[in-house]
């Protein structure tokens, strides 16, 4: 899979407008500033094409990207509490009405800043993914932030607070430095073939 094929596809605000699935899809799924928009410019080679921003919460609607005949979807951040009540519930909706959706699932990727535990909603998030039997993979974004030996007992920590099923993929990732984001490629990849 080229990932140097990356354009913006679409983005959709409500479930009634979300498309058909007809290929392969890679949703990510995160709190909201947890670096989901840097971390999809960093798997496709490319500065601004999801757009990042200093206020979190700002992806409001789901975005789909075209990476060589695959999707790449953005879904908006969730547990942002600076944002009125009635489009959280929007968001949240259309969380919702995406995964309840007939959708080809390639990869979840759920996204966890792996300095701080994981919060109630990313557990509650974890267990929709297990419960549901999508096939997930956990990213642990900004582990430049971290010393390599703190990241990796931040990781077993996080591991055991998650209570991930046995065999689910868990990546120490940075959009800063780059690190795991060919693991990730390679993951995406192996996935949508």
């Amino acid at each position: 899979m080229n990932f140097h094929k990356a354009a913006f596809k679409a983005a959709y605000g409500t479930e009634a407008q979300l498309p058909e699935s007809v290929r392969a899809e890679v949703a990510f799924a995160g709190r909201s500033n947890v670096g989901k928009s840097s971390l999809l410019n960093k798997l496709m080679f490319r500065k601004g094409l999801a757009k990042v921003s200093s206020t979190p919460g700002k992806t409001a609607t789901v975005n789909f990207y075209d990476v060589d005949g695959v999707d790449l979807v953005d879904l908006p951040g969730y547990g942002y509490a600076k944002v009125s009540k009635s489009e959280l519930g929007r968001w949240s909706s259309l969380i919702e009405g995406y995964f309840n959706q007939d959708r080809q699932f390639a990869l979840v990727v759920s996204l966890v800043d792996i300095r701080h535990d994981p919060s109630a909603l990313d557990r509650n998030m974890v267990e929709f993914l297990a419960e549901a039997e999508l096939p997930f993979a956990v990213a642990l974004t900004k582990a430049d932030k971290l010393s390599k030996q703190k990241a990796n007992t931040q990781k077993q920590r996080i591991m055991r607070t998650l209570d991930l099923p046995e065999g689910t993929p868990v990546i120490l990732t940075s959009a800063e430095s780059g690190t795991g984001i060919d693991d990730l490629r390679r993951l995406i990849t192996q996935c949508t073939a």
